[in-house]
This record gives structure tokens, sequence and C-alpha cells, in this order.
């Protein structure tokens, strides 16, 4: 973890309408209606989430679905289904970690990535963001919005700035403007109350908060005051946490043209497995192969894998399960994948376990 935060580069990534998005991607019937996630109306449910097509008649998330079908007689509320959003998830998981193991997510639909030490685009966290952009795209079908910041309060707002599937960026040199200007309902922690008691002391703007002292802040806000001291100047010190040790490591592509042959499945297979090789070379000595696995992604976006115990990287291998996974399903694919499970090498007692939950199971409260 770097040590200067100054220097820290976040990313905040924020799936747009994510559960909305996820059913209409998979059901193109969808596309262009007006959709939410949710309880039944009948019995009192609630909008989980809906998409922008939704919100354009006023509905919006924890709307009664009652409410929320007289505003929008169209609308259609699909029940969710946590399991398949888990899934997604999960694949989004996978792309942030071809850049970073420093992240922390907040919800199955976002997530702070620290890029600091990247390598990848000479450290360039605008491209950085950008690429997972584009790979979550094309890859897993729906949009995310990022916001690149030099901490992660600001990333976070950041990300809001340009929804849906946009990007925004605040660069060091550009934090004291942008900062100064900002709502103050925009920091995080000013809920509705607090924002009127600020309107009423005519602090409508983070410039007018960076005009009262500490002591100031604390008389008017109680404990809030010293946090809010710092925020109101864009400071944010806070690391991005990260206590999940990692499970898998893979490579993949996705092709312009989409691969029509098992033939041509393993034409490929040479070039991932030495770029998963590269990629194993960078993981420390904490870790063991504990399986192998193959993937691949067909037009539908539905993926298909094949996976079997092993200790190391070995291309045979892995042709053998490109080929077992051709027999169950022979589809063109645009995309394929390899990788390695891993186990952690002071705990032989999880050789057997191939763990897949990688972000936490938790329903968002709010999903922009």
């Amino acid at each position: 973890m770097p040590d200067n935060t100054a220097t820290r580069k976040i990313i905040h990534v924020d799936c747009d309408c994510f559960y909305a998005a996820v059913e209409v991607r998979d059901n193109p019937r969808l596309r262009h209606r007006p959709v939410a996630v949710g309880g039944d109306p009948g019995r009192r449910g609630v909008i989980a989430t809906c998409n922008y097509e939704a919100r354009s008649y006023g509905v919006h998330s924890a709307m009664p679905s009652a409410r929320a079908m007289g505003l929008c007689p169209e609308l259609e509320i699909l029940r969710p289904d946590f399991d398949k959003y888990r899934r997604v998830s999960r694949q989004i998981q996978d792309i942030f970690l071809r850049y970073t193991e420093l992240i922390e997510p907040l919800s199955l639909d976002e997530a702070f990535l620290d890029v600091t030490a990247c390598e990848q685009f000479n450290n360039r966290a605008t491209r950085i963001a950008q690429h997972i952009r584009r790979s979550v795209k094309d890859e897993v079908g729906i949009t995310v919005s990022a916001g690149v910041a030099p901490n992660k309060f600001l990333a976070k707002i950041a990300s809001d700035w340009r929804k849906p599937d946009g990007q925004f960026v605040i660069t060091p040199d550009q934090v004291a403007d942008f900062i100064a200007t900002l709502p103050v309902e925009k920091i995080f922690g000013v809920g509705k109350k607090t924002a009127d008691r600020m309107h009423q002391q005519g602090l409508r703007r983070c410039h007018d908060l960076q005009r009262l002292s500490r002591v100031e802040l604390g008389q008017l806000f109680g404990s809030f005051g010293e946090r809010l001291w710092h925020l109101c100047r864009g400071i944010d010190e806070r690391p991005v946490q990260s206590s999940r040790r990692r499970k898998s490591v893979s490579v993949e592509n996705t092709y312009h043209e989409d691969l029509a042959s098992l033939g041509e499945w393993q034409a490929k297979l040479g070039t991932l497995t030495e770029s998963l090789k590269r990629r194993m070379e960078r993981i420390d000595s904490g870790y063991l192969v504990s399986a192998l696995f193959v993937k691949a992604r067909f037009n539908d976006f539905t993926t298909a894998t094949c996976e079997t115990p092993g200790d190391g990287v070995d291309e045979q291998v892995l042709a053998n399960l490109l080929e077992s996974l051709w027999k169950r399903r022979p589809e063109p694919a645009r995309l394929l994948g390899i990788g390695v499970r891993l186990r952690d090498a002071g705990n032989p007692a999880q050789a057997d376990m191939f763990p897949e939950e990688r972000l936490a199971a938790l329903q968002s409260r709010r999903e922009a």
C-alpha cells in the first residue's frame, strides 16, 4: 500500500442500473422499455432498482411498486434473481483483478480499486478505467461508470458525474477548484436533515464550509465536524481495504470474429498460456495451484466453463479442457479464457476447495 496518500490513484466503478441492466441484457424484448426489479405491486412490494427509461416517469428505487405502476403503467417489474447478479458481479471483479488486487467491494454493483502500483497503460489511471469500462461492456454486456481521483471520497463523487456509461477524472491539481463549488449534499454523510441545517446557516457549497474552523464545525455538527473539515477540502486518507486473498489467476481475450470450431479455439491456446504464465510469475509464493479451468463466452453472453484438479499451468491439460467444453457446447465463441484456482500454501486442507465468492453478497442500498 502506498504510504504517500497524495499519490494514490483510485478508481470507483459503479454499474449502471445493475439489476435492471442484467435483466435487459438477458431478455432483448425488454430493450428500450421501462424496466424495474422489485416486489409484487399487489403485495406491498418496493422497487429495488429501475432503468433510465423507467426513471423518466419518476420511478426510483425504494418506491412502492404500486406507486411505480401508477406513474408508469407500462413498467415491467421483475422479481430479483440475486444468484444471477452475484455471478455477474464475480465476472466484473475478475476484470478488476487484471489490474490490481487492491479491490474494496461496496456491494454487488460497485467497488473501489487502488491502481497506484498498476504497471499497465504506463500507470495511467484514466486509461485503466477506460479499459475496464470497455471490457465490462464487451464481455459482460452491461455498462459501468467510473470516477478517477486521488482518494476514495472524490472517486465516488466522480463516478456519478457522467452517468450512465461515463467517466470523470479529478486530477490532484484539480481538487481544490472542483471541491470548492461542490454542493454540500454531495459530501458523504450529509443527508437531507444535515443539508437543511447547513442551508439555514448559509452553507451551500464546500467553499462555504471551508470558511469555518474545526472548532466552529464541531460546534455546529458535533463529532462529524472534524470529518467535515477534511472532506470539504477534498481530503480523504482512507486506504482501499482489501482483505480477500486471491482465489484464481486467469487471462482471457474477446475476439473481433467468432471462433467457430474447436481448431480455432485451440489455435488461441498457446498465446493465452504464455500470458497466464507471465501473470503467474507475479504471484507471491504464498499461493499454490489447485485446479485449472477454461471458459468460453457465446453471443448470447452466457458463459460455459470446464475445470479439473492440477498443480501447475499445463497446456495439454488446458487443451483437453477446451475439447471437453467444445463437446458440451459446440458453438462459436466470442471470448476464450484460461486460468488456475489457487489455495494458500500454508493451508493444505484447502486443496479440494474452489470457492467462487469474491464479492460481498450484499444487496445494494443504492443503485445508480
